[in-house]
């Protein structure tokens, strides 16, 4: 019984410990087809350069057409309507967000200030 407990609490923290990319991290782009600066980030920034980052490979890129409707997983996501919209997602809640790109130095310091709040 001892061994089982002991077990199951190793087993918690080891769970506790994971890094943020097995919890799940992802960072959630609110995009639209006819926005000018979700163009001017893919253009500046983009998917690849994003996801090859360390902060990338925290939370991959998951972009979100707006214009399609939201999947059903994020629904539940409220006050989303400006784009581009970047929300850092850990198991499906939200830990915080940035609206907006004003340039490429802007976006990468809204983003570690955002990574920044990731459970250890």
């Amino acid at each position: 019984m001892l061994r089982r407990r002991t077990a199951l609490l190793l087993g918690v923290a080891t769970l506790l410990a994971r890094p943020a990319a097995a919890q799940n991290a992802t960072l959630v782009m609110m995009d639209r087809h006819d926005c000018v600066w979700c163009r001017r980030w893919l253009a500046e920034v983009g998917e690849r350069a994003w996801n090859q980052s360390d902060l990338g490979r925290r939370a991959p890129l998951r972009r979100v057409d707006t214009t399609r409707g939201l999947p059903e997983d994020l629904r539940h996501i409220p006050n989303w309507r400006v784009t581009p919209t970047f929300i850092l997602m850990v198991n499906q809640q939200e830990i915080g967000r940035f609206t907006g790109y004003g340039g490429e130095l802007s976006f990468w310091q809204n983003a570690e200030m955002l990574m920044a709040r990731l459970p250890a």
